[in-house]
């Protein structure tokens, strides 16, 4: 699969930031303004790294703004959210799951461990504990040869944000590549990949919408990194075809009945 650039859209409820005076102020132009902001200026540092074509959608458009010609033309999705997951609509998760098995990337932030998307990627509650308490999170890169962790070194600090602790229900990451260690002492899985279908989902932790974590360098760098992992290496729209044999197959002295297959015409290639 050739491509020059990585097409990414990312991906925001913008909720707290036109609700929340405080978050507001942080995020002006909201939480999914920053990221692109930051995406733009900071190039991936593994070999072969693409430029990006970045724009942005949100709940209150049209389809989530993820119509379904952008969700064709979408190489990464960046998600979002935190106060309005019942709000998406599932013809909206299943397009983007439909998507992603075929080999678009999903990366999911912080809150939007909730979102309908991620629990249906994973197929778990994606439940932990959490705390808002303004405490330190120390980032430990614990595999330090993942491409997600280029540029970065032993470990990280963000001086404010909230806690996520384990247990994370989630199933076994495929890689973790960062743990997280907080002030009031928990520890969490906080950079976890899975690969679904054809695609590849990325689960970072931080970035909670009280504090300034995606202005910080680091972070920047985990997200710029991640975008070119989750690109597509292929895509391959799934089917369920009817296949002829390739070799000549010998008559049996027996014949069964063949009763085909049960599913809707949607399922079969």
């Amino acid at each position: 699969m050739s491509k020059t650039s990585i097409s990414v859209i990312i991906w925001n409820e913008f909720q707290h930031e036109r609700q929340n005076p405080a978050v507001q102020a942080i995020y002006p132009d909201g939480l999914h303004m920053a990221i692109a902001d930051a995406l733009r200026q900071t190039p991936g540092l593994n070999p072969g790294a693409l430029p990006l074509e970045i724009s942005t959608a949100t709940l209150d458009q049209a389809e989530h703004g993820l119509t379904q010609d952008r969700l064709d033309a979408c190489d990464v999705l960046i998600w979002w959210g935190h106060k309005a997951h019942a709000q998406v609509d599932d013809a909206i998760v299943d397009r983007v799951q439909k998507r992603v098995l075929e080999g678009m990337g999903l990366i999911v932030l912080h809150s939007g461990h909730f979102s309908k998307i991620f629990r249906r990627m994973l197929g778990t509650n994606c439940s932990l504990k959490w705390r808002e308490a303004d405490e330190k999170e120390r980032l430990w890169v614990v595999e330090p040869s993942h491409p997600i962790a280029a540029g970065l070194g032993e470990y990280f600090e963000l001086p404010y944000e909230e806690m996520y602790g384990e247990r994370f229900d989630i199933p076994q990451p495929d890689s973790i590549v960062f743990i997280s260690w907080f002030e009031g002492g928990e520890v969490f899985r906080s950079g976890c990949c899975w690969e679904r279908g054809h695609g590849r989902i990325f689960y970072f932790r931080p970035g909670h919408e009280a504090y300034p974590t995606y202005y910080d360098a680091n972070v920047q760098r985990v997200l710029a990194n991640a975008v070119q992992w989750a690109a597509p290496r292929v895509n391959l729209v799934d089917h369920c075809p009817n296949s002829p044999a390739l070799e000549p197959i010998s008559q049996k002295a027996v014949s069964f009945s063949k009763v085909g297959i049960a599913q809707g015409k949607g399922d079969i290639g």
